[in-house]
């Protein structure tokens, strides 16, 4: 069985379009899914939205922002048996109180998706299909696009020292979108055919949950940017394999929610990457990132 987990802060249109989009794919594929989306206290009319336009789904109404990662956590958390099947330890690191036990009953695969995302006829058919035909892959993402049918990048390397030097160095701004900034060759993309990766996008990226039931939930410790990242090197290192799914396409708007908080959402998105430097990166490659860093944003997350 297949969940669908949103989350949504003040994006009412996109949120239904999103959600308008993902039923009628899911109808015109014959599959069967709980979707759920959580709610961060929006002012714009979207939790009546989802409740008079899809009744269907399930909703999380909280009363403040939680953020992304928490929503979906939150999520996780009412799709797994109990609440206390799913934790996060002290180290932030997520795991299960139960690793033997799948906390997910027959659930087998969690899709993650932004509001601000349309399914194409097809995509979710063809995610589940590569999914059962590869079984060891914990994590899988479509092609995404542009909302004019333009190529965006949706799948990436691990993050190194030579892509984080391409975003911050202006003089080597001509090498960005290149494999040394960790993107992949639009002629992977073009081809159709799936191709490993490091991680996908958080936008659109479908999980195993058996996957999940091993490496344990997202880490709170980030508010958003990078969970993902985290996510897949965690599985990674479990022995989970990542993919892109070309065939399968998601129209990616991008930003919309973040959009609303720009100045707070660099803040969060340098705090979140610096602490995937401190988790995954030796000694001296922790201290060549902080000099690569903006100043104003040198500040380690615990």
């Amino acid at each position: 069985m297949l969940a669908v987990v949103i989350i949504s802060w003040n994006v009412r249109e996109l949120l239904h379009n999103c959600l308008q989009s993902l039923y009628t794919d899911l109808i015109q594929a014959g599959v069967a899914a709980r979707v759920i989306v959580v709610d961060s206290a929006s002012t714009d009319g979207s939790v009546d939205m989802v409740k008079a336009s899809f009744p269907q789904t399930e909703l999380i109404s909280n009363e403040t922002n939680v953020g992304y990662v928490r929503g979906n956590n939150l999520a996780l958390k009412r799709l797994s048996m109990s609440d206390s099947d799913l934790a996060v330890n002290g180290s932030g690191l997520g795991q299960m109180n139960a690793p033997n036990r799948l906390p997910f009953a027959s659930l087998e695969y969690i899709w993650f998706l932004n509001p601000d995302t349309l399914v194409l006829p097809e995509t979710t058919q063809k995610l589940l299909t590569f999914m059962q035909q590869h079984p060891h892959c914990g994590l899988c993402g479509p092609k995404l696009v542009n909302p004019d049918g333009t190529l965006q990048h949706g799948a990436f390397a691990f993050p190194g020292i030579v892509q984080l030097a391409l975003e911050t160095h202006p003089p080597l701004w001509r090498f960005r979108g290149t494999r040394l900034d960790g993107r992949y060759p639009k002629s992977r993309y073009e081809s159709k055919t799936p191709f490993r990766i490091g991680h996908p996008l958080g936008a659109a990226m479908l999980a195993r949950a058996s996957a999940i039931a091993q490496v344990g939930a997202l880490d709170e410790g980030y508010e958003m940017y990078a969970e993902e990242v985290d996510w897949a090197m965690r599985m990674s290192r479990a022995g989970w394999e990542r993919w892109c799914v070309p065939g399968a396409v998601v129209v990616h708007y991008g930003g919309a929610s973040s959009a609303q908080a720009s100045e707070r959402s660099e803040r969060i998105k340098w705090r979140s990457r610096l602490r995937y430097y401190a988790r995954y990166y030796p000694p001296i490659k922790r201290e060549i990132a902080m000099k690569l860093v903006p100043k104003a944003y040198r500040v380690v997350s615990e």
